[in-house]
């Protein structure tokens, strides 16, 4: 079955970003001129997931809002003559086919995932976390997407962790079976360094079966209530083959401060708008004071 569909989560709180998350959700936060969650559906996009899901919890319509038309603007953009922020404004609001959908009660990233069941029906996804921005010449969602074709079960993206970090990550275990690719054994959550199977920690990227969903009604809930996305992978791979891809790329953990400057620095440097007058004025910066 093509896997034509994607699901963004949105709903999390983002108190490492406090106060600036206080009255905005943090997948609005921008790196250099685009929110966070835009990158996240122009990669659904360009993976070619046509159909995009987003999760979100209360207070969170602005993201509606920045996929939608905004016509007053527009028109005041228009009698400017503005007309490239103009084009730019209406390409934002057809990106793509985008539902949305309330988590009512945080209880988790099973339970995000759960909310969701009605509307992905018996299809495949890709689950994206959108406080990881991954920038690659191949988008990741679509790497997974190719290997989920070419393996025929899910895949969850991981990359090499440093050890001193391993503690905050799922750790996967798994047998090489080609270049980048692993077939999974095991998932453990957050094992302690002498625990870890390997140091290939799970980031926000999943190309899953519809029957993660199965799973997630049967996981029972685990620390302070929540239903727990790595225990549900647990049970499906006790059902059927599961992968993980070591994706080409880099990633950005925006959800944490320094990730999110890291982002803005990186990421304005290569363009062209920007890129210049930034280098020039890193260059003038006394780093070592």
């Amino acid at each position: 079955m093509k896997l034509r569909k994607a699901v963004i989560l949105t709903a999390g709180y983002g108190t490492r970003l406090l106060p600036a998350t206080k009255a905005q959700p943090k997948a609005i936060l921008p790196i250099v001129d685009k929110p966070t969650i835009q990158y996240a559906v122009e990669e659904a996009v360009q993976s070619g997931l046509d159909e995009i899901v987003i999760v979100m919890s209360a207070g969170q319509h602005v993201i509606e809002d920045h996929f939608d038309r905004s016509w007053d603007l527009e028109r005041a953009l228009q009698a400017k003559g503005d007309q490239a922020r103009l084009e730019e404004l209406r390409r934002i609001s057809g990106l793509a086919d985008i539902a949305y959908v309330r988590q009512q009660e945080q209880r988790g990233i099973g339970d995000a995932v759960l909310t969701v069941r009605h509307i992905i029906g018996r299809e495949p996804f890709v689950l994206f976390f959108p406080d990881d921005v991954i920038s690659s010449e191949t988008p990741v969602a679509k790497q997974l997407v190719d290997t989920f074709h070419e393996r025929g079960g899910s895949v969850i993206a991981v990359e090499e962790v440093a050890r001193e970090d391993i503690e905050s990550y799922g750790i996967v275990d798994g047998e090489p079976i080609d270049d980048r690719v692993y077939k999974l054994r095991g998932v453990v959550e957050k094992p302690k360094l002498e625990d870890a199977p390997t140091n290939l920690g799970i980031v926000g990227r999943y190309a899953l079966t519809p029957e993660i969903f199965d799973v997630l009604e049967e996981t029972p809930p685990g620390k302070a209530g929540e239903i727990q996305i790595t225990d549900g992978l647990g049970l499906l791979l006790e059902r059927q083959p599961m992968f993980a891809l070591q994706f080409e790329g880099r990633r950005y953990d925006t959800g944490r401060p320094l990730g999110l400057i890291k982002a803005t620095i990186e990421l304005a440097l290569a363009r062209d708008d920007v890129g210049p007058g930034l280098r020039e004025y890193l260059r003038t910066l006394d780093l070592d004071s």
